[in-house]
């Protein structure tokens, strides 16, 4: 069983997201794609890759948002319709699927329940690109080395943490709640131990190895100061985690909380959280 994440999170980083993500391997990916493209995205969450990339797509598509909550996918089936009302797209819902009609053609959107844990069951087939995001930090070496031989199109993963952090002003406590941190990103989410920031090297380097031309580029959080509900969620993520990872120094973790939370509030806090994006096309 694979870790699930809050809604609430997923809406609260999605602006910081799409401001992050590469362009320009989004475009490549965008590039290679047929006509009428089908991807899938993997830990779709509330569709919110869905919602940066179609766009650029630009033209008639049809996505399978895979997740292992079935109330994820409601959510992201809701946030779509929301999205696209605003947009004065209509919606229709044929069967089990969601259309979107826009001035570029018809967006197909449907949703699948699956254990992402299981490479050899996942539905891989069928698809012309096969994208995520802030997902690949969450698996195993020896999940990205099954998975890599069981795609035979592009494979696109935004946004995986890099392990570079930069607050601004900096804290004496940093370096321990960062390694702290580390720490915990590489326990088991349901993979096996997690690549954390290890995952843009292994990934690229596994694809590489698998004969892929692989891209990489930097898709790094930028948290300003009236950011404040974000700040307060990575602060208190951040002390969570480090606490976790490192009971004997809750006190002192605490003590950073505390600290960063009262700098947010008057204003005084930014952050840059490093990210790298990958994209990795077969030869």
């Amino acid at each position: 069983m694979t870790e699930t994440f809050d809604p609430d999170w997923l809406d609260l980083r999605e602006p910081f997201d799409h401001a992050a993500r590469s362009l320009d391997l989004a475009e490549q990916l965008v590039a290679r794609l047929p006509a009428r493209p089908k991807l899938l995205d993997l830990g779709a969450g509330t569709g919110s890759l869905f919602r940066w990339l179609a766009p650029l797509i630009g033209r008639a598509q049809a996505w399978t948002l895979l997740d292992a909550d079935p109330s994820m996918l409601d959510d992201a089936f809701d946030a779509i319709a929301d999205w696209a009302d605003l947009n004065d797209w209509a919606v229709t819902t044929p069967g089990r699927a969601m259309l979107v009609h826009t001035p570029q053609g018809a967006w197909r959107v449907e949703g699948v329940v699956a254990d992402l844990a299981g490479v050899s069951t996942l539905p891989l087939k069928g698809h012309d690109a096969v994208v995520n995001t802030a997902l690949c930090d969450l698996v195993s070496a020896r999940w990205v080395e099954t998975l890599v031989p069981r795609l035979a199109c592009p494979f696109y993963a935004a946004l995986m943490v890099d392990g570079r952090a930069a607050w601004a002003p900096a804290h004496p406590l940093d370096r321990a709640v960062a390694n702290a941190f580390k720490r915990d990103q590489g326990r088991d989410k349901g993979f096996g131990p997690a690549l954390g920031p290890r995952a843009p090297a292994v990934m690229a380097a596994t694809f590489k190895a698998a004969g892929w031309q692989v891209e990489t580029a930097t898709s790094d959080w930028r948290i300003g100061q009236a950011a404040l509900g974000m700040l307060r969620a990575v602060v208190e993520g951040d002390a969570n985690a480090a606490r976790e990872a490192d009971p004997r120094r809750a006190e002192n973790f605490a003590d950073w909380r505390d600290d960063r939370l009262h700098a947010a509030t008057r204003g005084k806090l930014r952050l840059m959280l490093g990210h790298r994006d990958l994209l990795a096309l077969p030869k």
